[in-house]
């Protein structure tokens, strides 16, 4: 069984399957992949993803507002509690710090954008799902800063170094792996997964972006989350199903409002595992 613990579903759907999202979960749920965490990248996503949810068991949503996104508003820490509270969010996010495209929006912005991010997932004590490229003494600063160790969140989509990665696990915090980590030119990024603790380790597709090999250059899809954990059983010489079995259980400790939606029969192989209670 896997997750796909970070994934667009509304921005995916008129690219996979002829733009029927039912059969892209539909795909998905054939490759073992038995839940789907859908990101936000705009509060105005929210409700859209909500009514995903309701039409879908498996998937469940957050509710943030992405660093790069303008915004003809820049919402305050009780519109993010309000629209996580009112949609049933298991998450924050997905939030944080993008230097790369810092013209796309100021840095200063980012910065207090993301800090009403944290105080949120505080205030709510649900996990954040944290974007963060080329930043990586701001990001860390303001997750001692601000995060709550007792809830932490994730660094999805990870592309910095095993230092960053190693500091943002002391904080509590999981490391979460795309389709990145199967690139030709990523052998680094493969070592970081090769390093971090594997009961802090999470995989996604960042889909429709970021299609893993071997179908670079097409939108990618929850289907796809597979080869990364291959790739990830084979950086550590383990077999696929042990990662499979423990990103999963990571995710339902990390996302523990997301258990009860939890199919039955992962539950009960998690439980039986151990993994969860």
């Amino acid at each position: 069984m896997f997750v796909d613990s970070h994934c667009h579903l509304d921005r995916l759907s008129d690219k996979t399957h002829a733009g029927d999202l039912a059969a892209t979960l539909n795909a998905a749920r054939a490759a073992d992949v038995s839940q789907f965490l859908a990101i936000a990248v705009t509060l105005e996503d929210v409700p859209g993803l909500a009514a995903i949810a309701r039409q879908h068991q498996d998937v469940v949503i957050s509710a943030g507002l992405h660093p790069l996104h303008s915004a003809e508003k820049e919402p305050d820490v009780a519109d993010i509690v309000a629209a996580a509270d009112q949609y049933g969010a298991v998450a924050i996010g997905e939030s944080g710090l993008d230097y790369h495209y810092r013209d796309s929006v100021p840095v200063d912005v980012q910065h207090a954008r993301f800090k009403r991010h944290l105080l949120a997932a505080r205030e709510l004590e649900l996990p954040i799902v944290v974007h963060t490229r080329e930043a990586k003494e701001d990001t860390l600063a303001l997750l001692r800063e601000y995060s709550d160790p007792e809830v932490g969140g994730v660094l999805h989509c990870f592309s910095e170094d095993l230092e960053m990665a190693r500091e943002a696990v002391r904080l509590g915090f999981y490391i979460s792996f795309s389709g990145m980590v199967t690139f030709a030119k990523a052998a680094s990024l493969r070592e970081v997964a090769r390093q971090i603790p594997l009961d802090r380790l999470l995989i996604e597709t960042d889909s429709p972006y970021l299609a893993p090999v071997p179908h670079r250059g097409k939108p990618n899809q929850p289907a796809w989350v597979v080869p990364v954990a291959e790739c990830i059983a084979e950086v550590r010489g383990i077999s696929v199903d042990e990662v499979a079995m423990q990103t999963t259980a990571n995710f339902y400790h990390l996302f523990r409002s997301a258990v009860p939606e939890a199919p039955a029969k992962v539950r009960e192989a998690l439980n039986m595992a151990g993994l969860i209670n």
